[in-house]
């Protein structure tokens, strides 16, 4: 019983210091024009506001893989945490472009680790039959940024002024950090796998020289391109050229995140029962229709709610499948490590496909994005594709498994 309730209060507090993260990124783009009026920002450099937070959380996730798996795991979420507070409050006193870009800075600088480190634990702690449930608690952290934090965003910055939201996240962060202090235990049982701290580099070559370890990365790098080639541009998609009303844009939220909150508990524990293959199937196939009867060649009547939910919970799915698979291929004494390299990829392939994307499409006299079905086209190419690395990835793991149960039975044998 204590034990249950130990694992309740940690994921519980990872949850809190994903939906802080992610709500102190998911906010900001929402809240573009607010920036460009009250700051004097030209419209057309809103995108780098965004860009630099990605930019750095990559930089900072390759130089914390040298260094995140030496340190407790508490004391190392403390200190992301604290961070993010600082750069997330600057926000809130930027006076023009230069100063809410240093901003960013600063707080994608220590939310990319904050995101490794929180994975981490919950992989440290819950064992790897728990841990699909285990991830669809954390990652529903998504669903409630979305449903919650980017309304209350929105109207705190209609309230009170753009630098309403940065303060208020960073009080929420503040708070949920001195909680992780005051309520995790101390883990370090990770570091009795480490070794010297003369061999950083040597232990990333390492790493990232395995095979199952490329395959993930590689996963995660297709599976991110697939989505932000859309998410960049879902928004003016619905608006311009599906016709859907700016004043309603809200209630898309709403909708989508409530309903993927409970498909990530959902598929979360579908993924103990049947493996995150067969689930990310489920996922895939969604994903794959919205795609085409959405974006690629829109099937006329298809409500756009339908379009932006099924497009959302398609994504979950993915998301959760390759999580909890990509949790089981580090060892113990290298998951920060993996983790960080990880969120630099993610981070890298977010901003290769928005780049991408923007290169393909072009805005046409009535505001209507042009180009749209060709980069549905890659989206889909890009979904199979990461379909067939998740299985491989699952295969392999399950192969592992195999062989160290045979070794261990031989041993029992020879006993």
């Amino acid at each position: 019983m204590q034990n249950a309730r130990s694992e309740r209060t940690l994921l519980f507090l990872i949850a809190a210091v994903q939906f802080v993260n992610l709500l102190d990124f998911m906010v900001v783009m929402p809240l573009g024009p607010d920036f460009a009026v009250a700051l004097g920002i030209p419209m057309s450099d809103i995108g780098l506001i965004g860009g630099s937070y990605t930019a750095a959380a990559a930089v900072s996730g390759v130089a914390g893989a040298f260094f995140l798996d030496r340190f407790d795991r508490r004391s190392a979420l403390a200190v992301a945490m604290l961070g993010l507070v600082l750069g997330t409050a600057a926000g809130g006193l930027a006076t023009g472009l230069p100063s809410l870009l240093a901003a960013r800075v600063l707080a994608g600088a220590f939310g990319g680790p904050a995101t490794s480190i929180a994975f981490s634990l919950v992989a440290d702690a819950i064992p790897p039959e728990r841990r699909g449930k285990a991830m669809g608690v954390v990652m529903g952290a998504y669903s409630l940024a979305a449903v919650l934090g980017v309304p209350a965003g929105l109207e705190l910055a209609r309230r009170g002024g753009f630098q309403a939201p940065f303060f208020a996240v960073a009080a929420l962060g503040l708070t949920v950090a001195g909680l992780a202090l005051l309520l995790l235990p101390s883990m370090r049982g990770h570091l009795a796998g480490a070794r010297a701290p003369g061999t950083a580099l040597r232990e990333l070559r390492a790493l990232v020289g395995r095979p199952l370890v490329l395959l993930s990365y590689s996963t995660t790098a297709v599976m991110t391109m697939a989505s932000f080639l859309v998410i960049p541009n879902i928004s003016a998609y619905v608006q311009h050229n599906l016709g859907y009303p700016r004043e309603r844009l809200g209630l898309l939220y709403l909708v989508g995140g409530a309903l993927t909150f409970v498909v990530m508990r959902t598929a979360g524990a579908l993924i103990d029962r049947v493996g995150a293959f067969r689930t990310s199937l489920v996922g895939a196939a969604m994903l794959v229709a919205v795609l085409y009867g959405g974006f690629h060649s829109y099937v006329p009547g298809l409500p756009v709610l339908v379009v932006f939910v099924a497009f959302m919970t398609g994504t979950a799915i993915r998301n959760i499948s390759h999580s909890t698979l990509a949790s089981k291929v580090p060892l113990p004494s290298e998951r920060a490590r993996f983790g960080s390299i990880q969120s630099a990829v993610d981070h890298l392939s977010s901003a290769l496909a928005a780049f991408l994307a923007a290169r393909m499409l072009h805005e046409l006299p009535d505001q209507r994005l042009d180009g749209m079905g060709a980069v549905a086209a890659l989206a889909i190419a890009f979904t199979l594709a990461s379909s067939c690395l998740i299985f491989l990835i699952e295969r392999h793991l399950a192969l592992g498994a195999s062989s160290s149960a045979g070794a261990a039975r031989a041993l029992e044998g020879r006993g």
